[in-house]
């Protein structure tokens, strides 16, 4: 399914509108305009599977140019917009774009680089006026034709990992070769569009950035199904919960750390909002603490559907609220794929037992664009078509999975394992804690201690009193040896837009830290 699909019956419904502006698009105008800049491509000499990229925050446009490439055959790479003008230049780079689009909001950056990709046929901003090297995005809708090309061959994203353990990696999937509307074409669409209810009554929150894959994907899936893409720039807890009762929500897309946020809001506010529209509230990304799961079950009902996958979308476990209620802390059964959890050398561990997650699939489901080394240590020592994105975890003798950390993550602290995601989950929702990070820092005794690094709550009085006193609230809760030997406060966490830590720097900070 595609949006042109919808057409005959809903050519005037919104397919996407945008909380901040009122700006909309029906369907007859992203089906047209996604034909416009599809022939635009096509008239530049980009050719089926060359890649476009886009510099955007969430505006309607990126649905455009999302699928002017999918009906095309093309790649189609969003770049964070809060990387600095080298980082982008490298993604650029890398995935050989030939045409760039970008948001006035973010025409600087784009300036800054344009000069250092030379691979680049043109570029255009979406929403302002041309100069600086930047066309008319706007000439193209004006004066290119909306009759379709004759050959629509499906395309799809490729986009970059966080790098949240390292440079980003380009996640290339193959293209199926199947036309845009042909059966089969969108493994995505059919997997969440069945488990999830998405149809043509759907309304769907979304204020994650389209730069990242979920909400890029999920919004692709929304308009595929003839729902209506309800976009927001950001998140704020509040503005959140007015624009679910505002636009009627029927599903939303979060992250752990915005229940956590919803959940501190003063009662009363809580209260003040409507969200009994919600019939799906999807969340992913990272691991939920149970905690928090439960309380957003208890505040807004069984709504709570969860999933495990990853930008390389290598295989998908789901997990519905009634069936977590009976397994709280799952991530859920395998949606595409088949589980394997493996020791180092690659051998299936037993039901129970911890080890490294392996999805199977009948074809290898990707590879790091220009990196076979990655790519190879993403692959099973054994079997070619299973591969790991580096998360350790195990599966319950009915088949579901429980995620434990990273690999990269593990704090080895005297020679014990130490998951840092389980102390973090504990923490999370200490009345005086706003984010956490537990990480290990070098120790000349035990090779790695255990820190914990805090964002305070508004109105928390930091200090030595408190860093005891937070400590102290896990005792008997976790093994001895698990609690954080020390605890720091900071002014802000680092974290990507979909709520992955990134904890690089902060290793990187401490280890430094120590060594001095």
């Amino acid at each position: 399914m595609y949006p042109g699909a919808h057409i005959a019956d809903q050519a005037d419904k919104p397919a996407i509108i945008h909380v901040d502006t009122g700006e909309t698009r029906t369907y007859a105008e992203l089906n047209d305009n996604s034909i416009r800049v599809a022939r635009q491509l096509r008239d530049l000499g980009v050719e089926v599977g060359q890649d476009i990229a886009f510099i955007s925050d969430n505006l309607p446009q990126v649905f455009e140019i999302y699928w002017a490439g999918v009906r095309s055959g093309f790649y189609v790479t969003g770049v964070n917009h809060h990387l600095t003008a080298p980082e982008a230049v490298y993604i650029l780079n890398d995935c050989d774009a030939q045409v760039l689009f970008v948001s006035e909001a973010h025409r600087d950056l784009a300036q800054q680089l344009l000069a250092d990709v030379p691979g680049l046929k043109a570029a255009y901003i979406i929403d302002g006026e041309p100069g600086g090297g930047l066309a008319s995005y706007s000439e193209i809708l004006a004066t290119t034709s909306a009759d379709p090309l004759p050959d629509e061959p499906r395309g799809v994203d490729m986009l970059y990992s966080s790098g949240t353990t390292g440079q980003p990696k380009g996640v290339k999937p193959p293209l199926t070769g199947k036309q845009v509307g042909e059966a089969g074409a969108d493994a995505f669409t059919a997997v969440f569009g069945k488990a999830l209810s998405f149809g043509t009554d759907t309304v769907y929150y979304s204020c994650a950035p389209t730069y990242h894959a979920a909400p890029l994907r999920f919004g692709g899936i929304v308009n595929a199904l003839g729902g209506t893409v309800v976009l927001a720039n950001r998140f704020d807890a509040e503005a959140a919960l007015a624009a679910i009762e505002k636009y009627r929500a029927t599903h939303s897309q979060w992250v752990p750390t915005m229940f956590v946020r919803m959940l501190k809001l003063p009662q009363e506010v809580r209260d003040q909002y409507d969200v009994s529209s919600l019939r799906v509230a999807v969340h992913a990304a990272a691991p939920c603490p149970v905690e928090v799961k439960a309380a957003m079950i208890q505040w807004w009902g069984p709504i709570l559907f969860e999933y495990y996958s990853s930008t390389e979308a290598n295989g998908i476990t789901m997990v519905s609220p009634q069936d977590w209620l009976a397994h709280p802390g799952t991530v859920g059964k395998a949606a595409l794929g088949t589980i394997h959890i493996c020791d180092p050398s690659g051998a299936d561990l037993p039901t129970g037992q911890d080890g490294m997650v392996y999805f199977e699939r009948e074809v290898r489901p990707f590879s790091y664009h220009n990196d076979p080394v990655k790519t190879a240590a993403a692959t099973h020592p054994h079997h070619d078509t299973w591969t790991t994105t580096g998360d350790i975890g195990h599966v319950d003798g009915d088949g579901y999975l429980y995620l434990t950390d990273r690999a990269a993550f593990t704090i080895i602290s005297g020679g014990v394992n130490i998951y840092p995601q389980e102390i973090e989950n504990l923490l999370a929702l200490h009345p005086a804690i706003l984010d956490v990070a537990v990480i290990g820092v070098p120790d000349a005794d035990l090779g790695q201690s255990v820190k914990a690094v805090v964002q305070p709550a508004e109105g928390a009085i930091t200090g030595d009193d408190l860093a005891q006193e937070i400590l102290t609230s896990l005792e008997g809760k976790l093994a001895r040896y698990k609690i954080p030997r020390t605890l720091d406060f900071t002014d802000s966490l680092p974290r990507t837009a979909t709520g992955k830590l990134v904890k690089g720097p902060l290793v990187a900070q401490y280890s430094a830290t120590v060594a001095s």
